[in-house]
């Protein structure tokens, strides 16, 4: 069994970040305080910390002929898993940074891959391998 991860992710406004990583993301809520939200990430600890507001816009790195946000965090998805969740963040009008595709397709790294911002700017990236040993493949770009 993978050993859950803790991430502390700064927020400006807690009831927003509720509602994306409660409603939209469909994250169960855990303990909660006056300036920090517990939310089980896909399994992982995910606390969303009263912060202020992110000024500077995030850096960004080329992957794959797209433009990858730095910082970014997410999860590893089953593929089907990936596919209904980008659909779940459809319906609830989710504005992609990277639509939902397939990265290094026919590499030992392809994989599924979507990145979004929550309400706080902070950037999530998602995605699914169809042979998950692949997760930690060499070679990415032939």
């Amino acid at each position: 069994m993978l050993q859950p991860f803790h991430l502390a992710a700064p927020v400006d406004d807690l009831e927003a970040a509720r509602h994306f990583y409660g409603t939209i993301l469909g994250c169960p809520e855990g303990r909660t305080d006056a300036e920090w939200i517990d939310f089980d990430f896909f399994g992982h600890q995910l606390v969303a910390h009263l912060a202020p507001k992110k000024e500077a816009p995030d850096h960004r790195n080329e992957v794959d002929g797209k433009h990858v946000p730095v910082p970014h965090f997410g999860v590893v998805l089953e593929w089907q898993q990936f596919e209904d969740f980008a659909e779940r963040l459809r319906g609830h009008g989710v504005k992609f940074e990277i639509e939902p595709y397939v990265r290094f397709q026919g590499l030992p790294g392809e994989q599924n891959t979507m990145f979004f911002y929550d309400p706080a700017g902070n950037a999530l990236e998602f995605k699914a391998f169809k042979d998950i040993s692949r997760l930690f493949a060499k070679q990415l770009n032939g």
